[in-house]
């Protein structure tokens, strides 16, 4: 009785231990895992919309939307969040032909509106603070700090996570595992572009209308 023995080397046209194989299951994987998250984050950002549509107009003899926002700058910030979107895409459209250093600056002008959006932000919030309308002035103010603020700080995440991925890009060069993540970081920055535009529409341009 002879002893079956497995080959050291994998056979030719069958990659059995081969890395192609593990990338190829463990993409769709982290897709996948990565679609579930956006899905509890709009759970999340779902619940803060129904509670500023239920405290949006509890202004406590405080001031109202319309006294607050000043829109032209609301609208400024929101051009810079939509144009990095923009941005993000010719990124993922040079990652796509191999031109990683075209991919690299348009992901560098994508941080660029990034951080103009959130210093936007700032200026805001001080506004607010400096007028006294600060989270706990009345129950408009509170669902508004949090819905906003809620937002700027998915922003500051996404905006620290670009960073990082901008430096695994130079050190490791476009690998496989460095596509995936610009393209999970690709889907996150347009997600939050469309709850921007969720909170332009419904609190910014209602509360100054209405």
């Amino acid at each position: 009785m002879t002893a079956t023995t497995h080959p050291k080397e994998p056979a030719e046209g069958f990659d059995f231990y081969g890395e192609h194989h593990e990338e190829a299951h463990h993409e769709p994987s982290t897709m996948l895992g990565f679609w579930l998250y956006l899905m509890s984050d709009s759970l999340i950002f779902g619940i803060l919309f129904a509670v500023y549509a239920v405290l949006g107009t509890s202004y406590a003899a405080g001031p109202a939307p319309s006294d607050l926002f000043e829109i032209e700058k609301i609208l400024l910030s929101t051009f810079f969040l939509l144009f990095s979107s923009i941005t993000y895409g010719f990124a993922v459209i040079n990652m796509q032909q191999g031109k990683q250093g075209q991919m690299v600056t348009w992901l560098v002008v994508t941080g660029a509106f990034g951080l103009g959006f959130l210093g936007m932000e700032v200026l805001e919030f001080h506004h607010l603070w400096h007028l006294g309308a600060g989270p706990g002035a009345s129950a408009f103010l509170s669902s508004f700090w949090v819905l906003v603020g809620t937002h700027g700080l998915h922003v500051t995440a996404g905006t620290i996570w670009l960073v990082v991925l901008l430096v695994q890009v130079q050190k490791h060069g476009l690998t496989t595992e460095n596509k995936r993540r610009i393209l999970c970081l690709s889907l996150f920055w347009h997600f939050l572009d469309l709850i921007w535009i969720g909170v332009f529409s419904f609190v910014y341009l209602t509360g100054v209308l209405l």
